[in-house]
């Protein structure tokens, strides 16, 4: 028998989903990878993750995206959580200006145990309840301008903006990992073993010197 399409992958990424809990990281996963909402979802216990694969440049890129709770009582599972992991959405509740105010505390946390090139999207979730915002565009937008991070509000719920936010997040990975191949002399379409994260490597200074100007 023939590779199942779903093996079929030039990239596999893995992709982490932080915030507070009921800020909707868990609708965010379920909507891009199975296009599903459930209304009475529960907190997310430990750790579960899915996958879905897009086209970038004609190559297919495999999302391994995971998700965990928000509660404090799951922080010991960090490390583990974070390994490996090149890409990072960071969402917050914009109707709950404490999961905004919380930001910066998992960004502090993301920087402390990622890779330091990791990509970092701030993600305003719940869009649909814009008469309920407590957190205004601006104010986020100037935070991430600050941080350099990428910027998008969404709505798991009607669905607004979620494919944009990942095909976004994915196609940025895929442009570091490309030019890095291209940089070092490699062919950019060899494939990984599959079931390998791709890494995204810092740059080292030596590097940045050589980019410069």
């Amino acid at each position: 028998m023939g590779s199942k399409p779903d093996d079929d992958y030039d990239y596999l990424f893995k992709v982490v989903l932080i915030g507070d809990t009921g800020v909707g990281k868990s609708n965010l996963l379920s909507r891009f990878t199975r296009n599903e909402f459930c209304l009475e979802s529960k907190s997310t216990i430990g750790v579960e993750f899915a996958t879905r694969s897009i086209q970038v440049d004609n190559k297919t890129i495999k999302a391994q995206i995971w998700d965990t709770a928000g509660q404090e009582r799951y922080r010991a599972i960090t490390s583990a959580y974070y390994r490996g992991a090149v890409g990072a959405l960071l969402v917050y509740d914009i109707t709950k200006h404490e999961s905004y105010v919380h930001v910066e505390r998992w960004l502090k946390e993301l920087r402390d145990h990622a890779d330091s090139n990791i990509v970092i999207m701030l993600v305003g979730n719940k869009s649909d309840l814009r008469h309920l915002r407590t957190v205004n565009t601006e104010e986020a937008s100037a935070f991430c301008e600050k941080e350099s991070l990428s910027f998008i509000e969404t709505s798991a719920l009607e669905s607004t903006n979620v494919e944009l936010a990942f095909q976004q997040i994915l196609t940025e990975i895929y442009n570091i990992v490309s030019k890095r191949a291209i940089d070092s002399g490699q062919d950019v379409a060899v494939q990984p073993t599959p079931g390998k994260i791709i890494e995204v490597k810092p740059v080292t200074t030596e590097e940045k010197k050589k980019s410069c100007c």
